[in-house]
């Protein structure tokens, strides 16, 4: 490529957009000759709906939106590939204040622990329940979206039931913060800095973070249009490049300030760089004038955090089969497996001497704390990965784990 080649990504206000945002603001994809045009989005059905229209050659994607529609579980979509991951973590579940108090009431802390606070909110529903009153609302950005099954997940092992104790609906996340401060919501799970504008109006607590709930897990990705990418493989491949580049940028604690200034203009996130810099730094401002330090709150780079494990994708379609969104079959499976695209990334990557796993699944929970993997390239150091029930999921034994959690009236 002699010229800048144009390459038009969509892209939503949050803070995860940051690879993206860095790749085009500190010329990392000027460098691989890649005009990048960054396109601000309001919801991530446009961000979904503008890819398959070809309006977009890739899109900052919810991590599982790619598989759900190469699965046709959408209106409108194309087929879509995943070459890499934009990091881990970045979410977390936010409550009202009214909510909090009754949480507290029953041995809720401000500490996030996704397990204590979870079993308060369990307290909570089953007394509302008693008493007689309404379902808690909680919001989630989407239905195939990490929000939508970590939710679900951290409620369903907590002793609540998403759809009979607690009704879910769908916001923008730019819409979240003020749908509780009006009481339309009760709770909500969103990425940043969404949950802290509502800490920060008073609107909201943090109850706990994907971080604790999920350890190590994607959080949104680079999908990119499967057409495209069979026709301009080498621009996908320089694009990959400034993208991984970025993450590293992104990475180094000394680059924060600047990257939340970046992040905090209007074209951008357009929040004060103080609530973008909470979740970069890791200390967060749960709400009541505690701030609690997370440092794997938001992992653009270490821990392979680009990488596309094929665990994380059949992970996120075992969520799906759970909550009726697909029927459980291998040719599904498949889809789910063959849409994050490790292999390219390797392609891609490995004349850089980026540090490379030698797998491309994993036991998603096996890694207690992090550990040093076999890799190709650079060290790299995986994990810890848990689920906060202690729970696993082994790829190689989806059959058994999807049985292990369907209903017993859907098995």
């Amino acid at each position: 490529m002699s010229a800048l080649h144009p390459v038009i990504v969509g892209f939503m206000p949050l803070l995860d957009s940051a690879l993206l945002v860095v790749a085009k603001e500190k010329g990392f994809a000027a460098a691989e000759a890649i005009d990048l045009v960054l396109v601000r989005e309001r919801s991530w059905a446009n961000i979904r709906d503008r890819l398959a229209a070809g309006h977009f050659q890739a899109a900052h994607m919810l991590a599982p939106m790619p598989i759900a529609c190469n699965l046709g579980l959408t209106p409108f979509s194309s087929r879509t590939i995943v070459p890499m991951a934009l990091g881990l973590g970045g979410n977390a579940v936010t409550v009202s204040a009214s909510l909090w108090r009754d949480m507290a009431a029953h041995g809720a802390g401000d500490d996030l622990d996704a397990g204590r606070n979870g079993r308060a909110l369990a307290a909570v529903t089953a007394a509302r329940s008693i008493a007689g009153k309404a379902r808690l609302r909680f919001a989630v950005v989407h239905p195939h979206s990490a929000h939508h099954y970590e939710l679900r997940y951290w409620l369903a092992a907590s002793g609540v039931k998403p759809d009979h104790d607690i009704e879910i609906v769908i916001l923008r996340p730019d819409a979240m913060a003020e749908a509780l401060r009006s009481d339309e919501v009760d709770g909500y799970c969103v990425g940043e800095p969404w949950n802290s504008v509502a800490v920060a109006s008073g609107a909201g607590r943090m109850a706990t973070v994907k971080a604790a709930i999920w350890q190590s897990s994607p959080e949104k990705v680079l999908g990119a249009d499967a057409r495209w990418a069979d026709e301009e493989p080498d621009v996908l491949a320089a694009l990959v490049r400034a993208i991984y580049l970025a993450a590293a940028w992104c990475g180094l604690p000394a680059n924060r300030p600047e990257l939340a200034a970046i992040l905090a203009r209007p074209d951008y996130v357009g929040v004060p760089a103080a609530l973008m810099l909470q979740a970069l730094s890791g200390a967060i401002d749960v709400g009541g004038g505690a701030t609690v330090q997370v440092s794997d709150f938001f992992i653009p780079f270490a821990r392979g955090a680009t990488f596309p494990w094929k665990s994380h994708a059949l992970w996120f379609y075992s969520q799906m089969v759970r909550w009726g969104q697909v029927r459980h079959a291998e040719p599904n499976a498949a889809i789910a497996r063959d849409t994050y695209r490790p292999d390219l990334y390797r392609r891609v990557l490995r004349p850089m001497g980026a540090a490379l796993p030698g797998a491309s699944a994993k036991v998603e929970g096996a890694l207690g704390v992090a550990t040093p993997v076999g890799a190709s390239g650079a060290g790299l150091t995986l994990g810890p990965d848990g689920f906060f029930d202690g729970a696993q999921f082994d790829p190689d034994r989806l059959d058994a784990y999807i049985d292990a959690q369907m209903p017993t009236g859907r098995r």
